[in-house]
């Protein structure tokens, strides 16, 4: 009789399985999901998260069903049967639907990640976050920025899951009264030497359906859609040198910062919206 593991899983992503000279059949990604949350700054954290792999083709009847039916994103109540290595299904059933989409070398990149990557490198750190907001100031999503460095693969990291990016998802689930899916984008933008990791609150909100939109990433936003109402991801003047409306550059505010810098909210993030001066890029202007 073959082991099996039985548990709750992320399906982090769906590719071919990478083999010596070519692509081999599909595979899941899988992360199982500790049962007590596990803290991102916790020096284990990475090996909590340790992915493992499922063959995604060969299954018959309703099961072949459900396993079509996964999406990099869901969450499952599985059991897996191991037969030399190789993890298959047994059973399967998806408990939530959340969604991730990955995009590399992406063109143009939104204001708010470009401001935090500014303020990162002016820091000299390599990881960094910010809460974005809706036109209304509402928190719509937390985004993360990883440093993607020479000699680096942040990106094949991240969507690999060597970087896990479970505890970015269990921090927002935390902090967030609903318990609704969430969207996940990792981004690498071919202009910056950066990776973003977007877990936006609403997986079906309009942010979520814009970023896709706006990054050729499935279903968004109707092509022709007013811009107005449409939320905008809220970010500081970090003390830019382009003119204001007096031919001048920003001037520093009593603290000696510049007067729209993002302040810590209170869960230690840095919050993309000042009410001092903020500026707002609309993903409907498609970068």
């Amino acid at each position: 009789m073959n082991p099996t593991t039985t548990g709750r899983f992320r399906v982090h992503d769906r590719r071919p399985r990478p083999l010596d000279g070519g692509d081999g059949p599909a595979e899941f990604v899988l992360v199982e999901l500790p049962e007590e949350t596990v803290d991102p700054t916790d020096p284990d954290a990475t090996e909590a998260y340790d992915p493992l792999y499922a063959t995604a083709t060969g299954y018959e009847g309703e099961l072949a069903e459900r396993v079509e039916t996964l999406d990099p994103g869901a969450v499952v109540d599985a059991t897996l049967a191991w037969d030399d290595g190789t993890a298959r299904f047994a059973e399967v059933t998806t408990v939530r639907e959340d969604r991730f989409r990955f995009a590399d070398e992406i063109d143009g990149m939104f204001e708010a990640a470009v401001d935090l990557w500014r303020a990162i490198r002016a820091e000299g750190e390599a990881v960094g976050s910010v809460t974005t907001r809706s036109t209304d100031g509402d928190p719509n999503g937390a985004l993360y920025l990883f440093a993607d460095g020479p000699g680096t693969d942040t990106f094949a990291e991240l969507r690999s899951a060597r970087i896990p990016v479970e505890p970015l998802v269990a921090r927002v689930d935390e902090t967030r009264a609903d318990d609704g899916p969430r969207e996940v984008f990792v981004l690498r933008p071919a202009g910056h030497d950066f990776v973003a990791v977007y877990v936006v609150f609403e997986r079906d909100g309009v942010l979520a359906r814009t970023v896709r939109d706006t990054y050729g990433l499935g279903d968004g936003l109707a092509t022709g859609l007013e811009s107005a109402g449409v939320d905008r991801i809220e970010t500081a003047d970090r003390g830019r040198t382009e003119p204001e409306g007096n031919g001048t550059p920003n001037e520093p505010d009593g603290d000696g910062g510049t007067g729209g810098e993002a302040e810590p909210d209170g869960d230690g993030e840095r919050d993309a919206r000042d009410d001092e001066g903020t500026s707002g890029f609309d993903l409907t202007d498609r970068l």
